[in-house]
């Protein structure tokens, strides 16, 4: 498969060079914008660019205008960068089509991870189908099976469990998992994700031992060996 190709954009060197070495170990292709001028007109000469990391402040362009520019042409993944943590501000964010919100200062690790479930979910990495624990899941068919059986799921419960494997071993908190399954289309509360979780779980059988529940904060979805 072809090294995927990642546009990292920030207006500090520093910061697109720790982001870059750590995906560049990983094997993706990185390429550095300085300013949101430089990114979208990087973006349009490319064409085959995976995942775009944006940093929100920057001059000329920012990374709102950034990702509205790109918006009206693509559905590129995106994950933006901001040293602001207000609410308001990752709504901005999700409501113009962003796919993922880390404040600074991050761990580079967390980002590389996020970078890869942001592509698994895309079916840029895995081409559609990924199997764990007797659970196989065909993203292009939109069908589950468990052990061979066929399992009919509604279009969220399918997006949930989906959500989950992408994201194996993670704690996800419930707010994650709406902006992530729901993407603010929701406007309810949180508990309609417990519903939804209940009712996974049910289905799945005994592998909906898979699905834990952390007490206080949300889900992780882990395979017992």
């Amino acid at each position: 498969m072809e090294p995927l190709k990642v546009l990292v954009v920030d207006d500090e060197a520093r910061m697109r060079k720790l982001v870059k070495d750590f995906l560049t170990i990983k094997g993706y292709i990185v390429i550095e914008a300085g300013d949101g001028e430089e990114a979208v007109d990087l973006f349009f000469s490319q064409k085959d660019i995976s995942l775009i990391i944006l940093d929100v402040m920057m001059p000329k362009m920012d990374g709102w205008e950034v990702c509205r520019t790109i918006r009206k042409y693509s559905q590129v993944p995106m994950i933006m960068l901001t040293a602001k943590s207000e609410e308001r501000d990752e709504l901005q964010g999700f409501n113009l089509g962003v796919d993922e919100y880390i404040s600074k200062p991050f761990s580079p690790k967390i980002l590389v991870a996020r970078v890869e479930a942001i592509l698994r979910r895309s079916n840029v990495v895995s081409a559609g189908v990924a199997e764990v624990g007797g659970i196989e899941v065909d993203k292009a068919a939109h069908q589950v099976t468990i052990d061979g059986k066929a399992v009919d799921l509604s279009y969220k419960e399918f997006e949930l469990l989906s959500y989950f494997i992408d994201n194996q071993g993670i704690a996800l908190s419930r707010e994650k998992i709406l902006n992530n399954v729901w993407n603010y289309d929701y406007f309810g509360d949180a508990r309609t994700i417990d519903t939804h979780v209940k009712k996974l779980r049910s289905k799945l059988g005994e592998k909906g031992e898979y699905i834990k529940t952390i007490w206080g904060m949300g889900y992780k979805f882990e395979v017992s060996e």
